[in-house]
C-alpha cells in the first residue's frame, strides 16, 4: 500500500501528538527525547548545507558582481518585507485591542527584567556578525555567521579559481542533500513527540489562555502573507498553486516544531526543486534568516503594544512609529542572541517604560505563537527566494505543476 505524502505524514503526526499529550500527559512529557532528537538531527544538516550550497553558488558562477548585486537587492527585499510586517502587526493590535481588559501582574517581572541586560548593544552586534572561528560558529548554529565566513571563503576560491573545492562542496552538498532524505523520514515522529510533550507539559489550556492575542497574531500573520503573495502572484506571474505546494512541508515542519531552523533543509530542497537556481537558493535563505524574519516583526510590534494596552498605558500614533522604528532597527539582530525576540522585546518595554512583566505574561502562550511566527519567517523566505530570482530573470515561467513537489527519492541530481 502506497503511504500518503510527506505533507499528509507530518500533519497526522501534529494531531496524533496533540491527542497524545491531552490523553496523557505523562506518556506526552516522556516523549520530549523523541522531539529533541529530530531537531537535533535537523540542526546537523545546517551548517555543511548552507555551506557547501552557497560555495558552489558564489565560486561555481565565478562572478562577483553578480553576488554583491543580489546582495543588495536581497537587503532592499528584506528590509520592505520586515518593514510592512511591522505595519501590518501595528494597525491589528490597535483595530483588535487583545490587551484591553488584561491586569499585568507587577511581581511578575522580576524574572523578565534579566532579559534586559542581555540585549546586546549596536557595536556587539556588529562585532558577532563576524566569526573568530568557523569550527565554532558551525558548533553553534550560527547561521549568519557561517554565511559570512564562506562568502569569503568563496570569494578567495572563486579568485584562484579552484575547482578542486568546488567539486568538493558540490559532492558535500549532494552528500548533505541526501541525509536530508533520511532524516525526513523520521520527521512525522519527530513532529508527534514534539507536539506532544508541548501539549503534555503546558497542557490544552495553553491554546485557550490569551486567546485573543493568539488569535489577534494569527490573523494579523495570515493577513500578512497573503498581502504579500498575492500581488507577488499577479504582477510578478509567480504561480501560486505551485509555491503553495512547494512551501507546504518546509512550513508545516517550522509550525509543528516552532522553529524556523528545522524547515531550512527542506526549504532549500523544495525552492530548488521548485526552479530557483541554486546560488540563489542557497545565499537568499541563509541570509534570510537574520534580516528577514517576518513573522517575528510583525509579533515583536504586536506584542509591544499588547503589553501597553495590557497595562492600561494609552500611547499616542508618534510614540507606536517610534516604536516600531526602534523594532525595525533592533529586530535586525534578532537571530543573534539567544531567546532574541524576548530580549528585543524587553529591551524595547524599558526603553518606552513599559512594565516587563508583560514579556511574563506573553510567555504563557509563547509558545502557540512561536509555532505561527516561525511558519511565516520560513514562508517568508522561500517568497523572497522566488521574488528574487524573478527580479534577476532566473525564475523559469512555464515549469509543470509537477515540479513544485519535491520527490521523495535522492536529490542528487537536482540544480
Amino acid at each position: 500500500m502506497k503511504l500518503p505524502g510527506l505533507t499528509t505524514q507530518i500533519f497526522i503526526g501534529l494531531v496524533a501528538g496533540i491527542a497524545i499529550g491531552w490523553a496523557s500527559p505523562q506518556v506526552g512529557t516522556a516523549l520530549a527525547p523523541g522531539g529533541e532528537i529530530f531537531l537535533r538531527l535537523i540542526k546537523s544538516i545546517i551548517a555543511p548545507l548552507v555551506f557547501s550550497t552557497l560555495v558552489v553558488g558564489i565560486a561555481g558562477a565565478g562572478n562577483m558582481h553578480s553576488v554583491g548585486r543580489l546582495g543588495l537587492k536581497s537587503i532592499i527585499l528584506f528590509e520592505l518585507l520586515t518593514t510592512f510586517a511591522l505595519f501590518v502587526g501595528l494597525f491589528f493590535v490597535n483595530v483588535m485591542q487583545p490587551g484591553a481588559g488584561v491586569h499585568l501582574a507587577q511581581e511578575a517581572a522580576a524574572g523578565a527584567g534579566a532579559l534586559v541586560t542581555q540585549q546586546p548593544s549596536a557595536a556587539e552586534l556588529i562585532t558577532h556578525i563576524f566569526p573568530t572561528s568557523i569550527i565554532d560558529c558551525m558548533a553553534r548554529g550560527d547561521v549568519l555567521q557561517i554565511v559570512v565566513f564562506t562568502i569569503i571563503f568563496a570569494a578567495a576560491v572563486s579568485a584562484i579559481k579552484a575547482k578542486p573545492v568546488v567539486d568538493f562542496c558540490q559532492v558535500l552538498a549532494d552528500v548533505m542533500f541526501k541525509y536530508t532524505d533520511y532524516v525526513m523520514k523520521v520527521a512525522p515522529l519527530g513532529v508527534a513527540a514534539a507536539m506532544a510533550a508541548t501539549v503534555g507539559h503546558h497542557g490544552l489550556a495553553v491554546l485557550w489562555s490569551l486567546g485573543k492575542l493568539v488569535g489577534t497574531l494569527y490573523i494579523a500573520l495570515i493577513v500578512c502573507s497573503l498581502a504579500i503573495l498575492i500581488p507577488s502572484v499577479v504582477f510578478l506571474r509567480v504561480p501560486f498553486a505551485r509555491f503553495v505546494a512547494a512551501v507546504r512541508e518546509p512550513v508545516l515542519l517550522a509550525f509543528s516544531t516552532a522553529s524556523s531552523e528545522a524547515a531550512l533543509p527542506r526549504a532549500l530542497l523544495s525552492m530548488e526543486a521548485f526552479g530557483v537556481p541554486r546560488s540563489i537558493v542557497s545565499f537568499v535563505l541563509p541570509l534570510g534568516y537574520t534580516f528577514n524574519l517576518i513573522g517575528t516583526t510583525l509579533y515583536l510590534s504586536l506584542a509591544a503594544i499588547f503589553i501597553a494596552q495590557a497595562a492600561g498605558v494609552n500611547l499616542p500614533l508618534h510614540t507606536q512609529l517610534i516604536m516600531m522604528l526602534t523594532l525595525m532597527l533592533t529586530s535586525k539582530g534578532v537571530a543573534a542572541v539567544p531567546r532574541a525576540s524576548l530580549i528585543i522585546l524587553a529591551g524595547t518595554l524599558t526603553t518606552f517604560n513599559l512594565p516587563l512583566a508583560g514579556v511574563a505574561l506573553i510567555l504563557g502562550v509563547d509558545t502557540v505563537m512561536d509555532m505561527g511566527r516561525s511558519a511565516i519567517n520560513v514562508f517568508g523566505n522561500c517568497l523572497s527566494a522566488v521574488l528574487l530570482a524573478r527580479w534577476e530573470h532566473l525564475l523559469p515561467d512555464c515549469a509543470p505543476e509537477t515540479a513544485a513537489t519535491v520527490p521523495e527519492v535522492s536529490l542528487s541530481g537536482s540544480r
